[in-house]
């Protein structure tokens, strides 16, 4: 029993650092949030800290994951309706990149560990491929449907465009760490905009 409640404690102090390290991060900025300074926000040194992920790499990794499971939970796992046209599934994307504009740390966080974990020794390789294909598989479901339904067109790939949205979303999260004036939000609306005026077969006459 006593093991049980020791094992307990350590998920809940696991739970609790990946919590804190949003915020700190979120508020801070990535470059800023050192493990100093996230251990010293959980009341534990930066040995301590580290005991319960192994490796800064492995504790960054898991932030990531941390904000992801936020994200699906508040967007209704991403934010992709169930039916609609193309600009209903832009105007989900873009509020779910628009919620990405006020916690600037993250974005700062995701580009910096994908970017590294392209090497596919790293020890996060395998998590990003997987959330690639995850959201691969979640906006292909959507797409299909809008096919079925006749919002689609038929003959068009879901994976092309579902590529070009990705590339899209990353590349305009780079570009605007550089010039945060740049509207995300809108230019993802404005990509699917263009995909229902090239291929939507339900437009206004």
């Amino acid at each position: 029993m006593a093991r049980k409640g020791t094992y307990a404690k350590g998920v809940a102090k696991r739970e609790e650092i990946l919590d804190t390290a949003l915020d700190v991060i979120a508020r801070t900025g990535y470059s800023s949030a050192t493990v100093k300074e996230l251990a010293t926000a959980v009341g534990l040194t930066q040995m301590g800290l580290l005991y319960y992920f192994g490796t800064k790499e492995a504790l960054f990794a898991e932030i990531v994951r941390r904000r992801d499971e936020r994200d699906s939970a508040e967007f209704d796992h991403g934010g992709l309706p169930a039916a609609g046209g193309p600009q209903d599934l832009g105007a989900e994307l873009a509020k779910l990149v628009k919620h990405n504009a006020d916690v600037p740390g993250l974005v700062q966080l995701y580009n910096s560990l994908t970017a590294e974990a392209a090497t596919p020794r790293h020890e996060s390789h395998e998590y990003f491929t997987q959330r690639y294909q995850q959201v691969a598989v979640r906006m292909s479901v959507v797409l299909e449907q809008m096919q079925k339904d006749g919002s689609l067109r038929a003959d068009i790939d879901p994976r092309m465009i579902i590529a070009m949205s990705s590339a899209l979303i990353d590349g305009l999260q780079t570009q605007w760490l550089f010039d945060p004036t740049l509207d995300m939000a809108r230019h993802v609306e404005f990509f699917w905009e263009t995909i229902d005026l090239a291929y939507g077969t339900r437009r206004d006459q």
